[in-house]
């Protein structure tokens, strides 16, 4: 099991997004780490826009520069109130910027954890919430930020999330573990292969995708469903 307490703090992942904040200001391809990112942000803001008619406030979760925001809003074609939330101050920073130009209503930051947000309750149509959650911890931690966010939409919206997920049996976990190490050693080499391993094993903690779907249904969600997986990477949601 996971040793969790040698997991990276809340300030050793900020300091590491606050030096990252262009590569992740590209809007065509996402994350470059991340397997199918362009893909799995066309898939979570379509599924949003189709599964909640009508989208008045968005809260992005892990925000980063802004990208599933303004993703969505091209999808959606009409302006939204959106809330930001990133626990590095120029991603927050940056994504306001280029979410106000690619057009918005009133945007809110917040610059902090998504477990210490004091965010408002019943008060969004949709949240979306791309390569964030792994950073939770344990099953309370879990629980609790699913709890969160079924508070924090209205009835009838959406929870849209892609992330890194880990898998329930081993023996496919190292052969999707294998399949990802090949993937970024195609993309960069074998030395970015083991840099992306290593704040991996430092930083994060996934979960499986069925875990969390499941996850979903106990604290209340109504429907839920899996848009895409692909190795350890999955696009999924839930209608509250």
């Amino acid at each position: 099991m996971t040793n969790l307490t040698a997991k990276s703090t809340i300030d050793e992942i900020r300091e590491r997004f606050d030096n990252d904040v262009e590569r992740f200001s590209v809007l065509e391809t996402g994350q470059s780490a991340t397997i199918d990112a362009p893909l799995a942000m066309e898939l979570i803001t379509q599924a949003a826009v189709a599964a909640t008619p009508t989208i008045d406030r968005v809260l992005d979760i892990g925000c980063g520069a802004g990208n599933n925001t303004i993703k969505l809003r091209h999808v959606y074609g009409k302006d939204f109130d959106a809330d930001l939330l990133d626990l590095s101050e120029p991603m927050l920073n940056r994504a306001d910027e280029r979410v106000r130009e690619a057009g918005a209503g009133e945007v809110r930051l917040w610059h902090d954890a998504f477990r210490n947000a004091e965010l408002p309750e019943q008060s969004f149509d949709v949240i979306l919430a791309a390569a964030v959650l792994h950073h939770l911890r344990d099953d309370s931690d879990w629980t609790s930020a699913f709890e969160k966010i079924h508070r924090l939409l209205k009835p009838g919206g959406s929870i849209w999330i892609t992330d890194l997920v880990s898998h329930e049996i081993a023996s496919v976990q190292q052969l999707m573990w294998t399949r990802y190490g090949d993937y970024l050693n195609d993309l960069s080499g074998e030395e970015y292969r083991d840099k992306v391993f290593a704040y991996i094993e430092k930083e994060d903690s996934p979960r499986p995708v069925t875990f969390q779907l499941d996850l979903f249904r106990q604290v209340g969600f109504t429907q839920v469903d899996l848009l895409h997986k692909n190795s350890c990477f999955a696009a999924f949601g839930a209608i509250k």
